[in-house]
């Protein structure tokens, strides 16, 4: 027989589960829409993006550019494969516990199916590389991109002279020498804006390469075509 004093603990320890679940259930549903609208996280697997992002970065993703805030030439995005830019790759099985939290938005997102670039050409741009100085020229004004490239590194070593279509970007890694950017796919180079994730915002992980990313001045101040 369940004494009066037995009843209420039990009680308060069901009354204290219940507030749990409420809780964890409503902090889910906000990860949720975060991602869904506001921010998401990725990792960086590869080196394309070196020195701006380095292999195994945690970044921040805002979700309200494009939308409410426009895509600028110098932003770092994170978008869809636009179309067999990914070679074919064995999904990891990262268990279902892992894989309700990337879902919700408590773990990062697999890269396996996104890429992050940095925009250089917006719609309309006429992007050519390079002039007679060597430089990447954005509707014939050279721009000075020593701000994110490597010391020594090309702008690029293969020519190329664009014209940005309507509702596209043209894109390109920081790591000139080894990107699989627009430059590599010719029978799709151009980015749709329609598969733009969101933005990069910020490094977060590891805590050593915290850092804010901000648009280059140099392309932002291109003027348009």
């Amino acid at each position: 027989m369940v004494s009066p004093s037995q009843r209420s603990g039990l009680g308060r320890l069901a009354a204290a589960v219940r507030e749990v679940v409420l809780v964890v259930a409503v902090a889910l549903v906000v990860s949720l829409v975060v991602k869904t609208f506001l921010l998401q996280a990725f990792f960086i697997p590869s080196g394309s993006m070196e020195q701006t992002l380095d292999v195994g970065d945690r970044i921040v993703v805002s979700k309200l550019t494009p939308g409410p805030f426009d895509l600028h030439r110098g932003d770092v995005v994170v978008f869809s494969d636009p179309g067999n830019w990914l070679p074919p790759a064995p999904q990891p099985d990262r268990g279902a516990l892992a894989g309700a939290l990337t879902f919700v938005g408590l773990l990062p997102q697999d890269s396996d199916e996104h890429l992050v670039k940095r925009i250089v050409g917006l719609p309309g741009d006429h992007v050519v590389c390079c002039d007679a100085s060597g430089r990447l020229t954005v509707n014939d004004q050279p721009v000075d991109e020593t701000a994110y490239l490597a010391q020594g590194v090309a702008p690029s070593e293969e020519a190329f002279d664009v014209t940005v279509p309507a509702g596209a970007l043209w894109v390109m890694g920081d790591n000139r020498s080894d990107s699989a950017d627009s430059r590599e796919h010719h029978d799709a180079p151009f980015v749709p804006v329609d598969d733009v994730v969101g933005r990069v915002r910020a490094v977060v992980w590891p805590l050593p390469h915290w850092a804010w990313l901000e648009t280059p001045s140099a392309l932002e101040e291109v003027s348009g075509s």
